[in-house]
């Protein structure tokens, strides 16, 4: 059964359920409204029974409604339209740009300066976002050279290591790049790393102005490369579309932060209200949610029970995607017999546990490690993260909830969730509450979820709200 915890967010999803019908299901991302709502809501678990109660819930705390960010959304999607479908990439000749001559806006459409240079931030963050799972420990980043109102070229870095988004832009619009503006996601940094900096390849390519989506939060580059743009004249404007570039490099920004991975947790309900141990149809396919979380995140936690004959480790199915690290967390597990079903040969898995675990012969794959700790906590899990340099960590509540029960718990007290996604399946759940899952409602303190957002996926409604 829902915990009190999550009561909130389940009875949210029970009123959006309540007013669609999965056989009109919306077509798009939709702000759920702010309302007060009265809805019969199962309790906790671990009551093992059926609790009728009426809990009347102020949304307004719960649901942060942004029409305005809704509206500028349908004004990207629609713009973008207009934008050039060239396809930029990284190929064998390292990453050489096709040429771009496409329109822009014109310079007497009558737009004001401060839209079009959110509508070209909004093209950097769509250029940015086909690096995705591919960029890490790395941000990603678009850009975008205009001049005379033409985008005269445009690109994204495509993976740590590879030249940054600048760069591949300057290349692309070659001397036309004089002159004009760049606009660009991320501030350029100004500092020698594995690439050279960018800020001296603007200079050198003489543009006029640079645009910035967000000052970077690394403390190596943070305002070093507005500081330089500025010492040699060029005019620089910053924090444009500030927020949909945060959304986009959220992982990295929160690493950048507070040093730790980003932290999303995944579970399913039922239309009633009850956990489910499953996925809903096509959700792992190329395209689905599920497949596109695998992509996101460069780790996911998962029960031992996942490694068994019923299910197989996920892999995320879009094009080219790197996988995550698979995580198995087994504890007070004697031995792993059944063998692992990999989804993808490139799939690694890392098991922890508090015991010697013995893993057999034909069960183990070649990119399997086991990590023996006094106790499992999810802290000395995203320690380890960590240390292998990554941002983002993904929680998947599946198989047997007694695994992960501690840290679910460790999770919510020591507030070390970030972000909670959750599929809604168009299934009735008639039994009563699983007893394994954890119970939170002793817990002091509550989540509080804002940007509370539905999507669909297929047959699912998926909602994501921040913590």
């Amino acid at each position: 059964m829902a915990c009190a915890s999550f009561a909130k967010l389940n009875a949210a999803s029970s009123q959006w359920i309540g007013q669609r019908s999965f056989a009109q299901r919306p077509e798009s991302s939709t702000h759920l409204a702010t309302s007060q709502v009265s809805v019969p809501i199962r309790a906790s678990s671990c009551t093992e029974e059926l609790v009728k109660t009426t809990v009347s819930l102020s949304l307004h705390p719960l649901l942060l409604v942004r029409n305005q960010v809704a509206r500028e959304r349908c004004e990207f999607y629609n713009s973008a339209k207009r934008m050039s479908k060239s396809q930029i990439g990284c190929g064998k000749d390292g990453g050489r740009l096709a040429r771009v001559r496409c329109g822009g806006l014109a310079q007497d459409d009558g737009v004001d300066s401060e839209e079009k240079d959110k509508f070209y931030m909004r093209k950097c963050v769509e250029l940015a976002a086909k690096a995705t799972g591919f960029t890490s420990p790395n941000p990603m980043v678009g850009c975008v050279i205009v001049k005379d109102g033409k985008i005269v070229g445009q690109g994204f870095h495509p993976k740590a290591g590879q030249p940054h988004a600048e760069v591949f832009a300057l290349r692309d619009a070659g001397d036309l790049a004089e002159n004009a503006t760049a606009y660009v996601s991320l501030e350029p940094c100004n500092h020698y790393g594995r690439t050279p900096p960018c800020t001296e390849a603007l200079i050198k390519a003489k543009v006029k102005k640079v645009v910035i989506g967000m000052v970077d939060p690394n403390p190596i580059v943070a305002s070093k490369g507005v500081d330089r743009l500025r010492e040699v004249g060029i005019e620089v404007r910053f924090s444009v579309e500030e927020d949909l570039c945060r959304r986009l490099n959220e992982a990295y920004i929160h690493k950048m932060l507070t040093g730790k991975p980003f932290v999303t947790l995944r579970y399913s309900l039922s239309v009633n209200g009850q956990f489910l141990d499953q996925l809903g149809e096509r959700v792992m396919g190329s395209g689905g949610y599920y497949s596109k979380l695998l992509q996101e995140n460069d780790a996911i936690i998962f029960s031992s029970a996942l490694v068994s004959g019923k299910y197989s480790i996920p892999a995320s199915q879009e094009s080219g995607a790197n996988q995550p690290l698979n995580i198995i967390v087994a504890s007070a597990l004697n031995s792993l017999d059944q063998r692992f079903n990999l989804s993808a040969e490139d799939s690694k898995v890392i098991i922890f546990t508090d015991k010697e675990t013995r893993v057999k012969a034909e069960t183990a794959q070649k990119d399997t490690e086991t990590v023996v700790l006094n106790r499992i906590t999810l802290d000395g899990i995203l320690e380890y993260c960590k240390q292998q340099g990554m941002c983002s960590v993904l929680v998947d509540l599946r198989g047997s909830y007694g695994d992960l029960e501690e840290l679910l718990q460790e999770a919510v007290e020591q507030n070390m969730l970030q972000k909670i996604v959750v599929e809604v399946l168009p299934l009735w759940e008639g039994r009563e509450g699983r007893d394994v899952m954890v119970s939170l409602t002793s817990l002091g303190k509550k989540l509080k979820l804002k940007n509370l957002q539905a999507k669909t996926s297929n047959e699912s409604i998926v909602l994501e709200g921040y913590v």
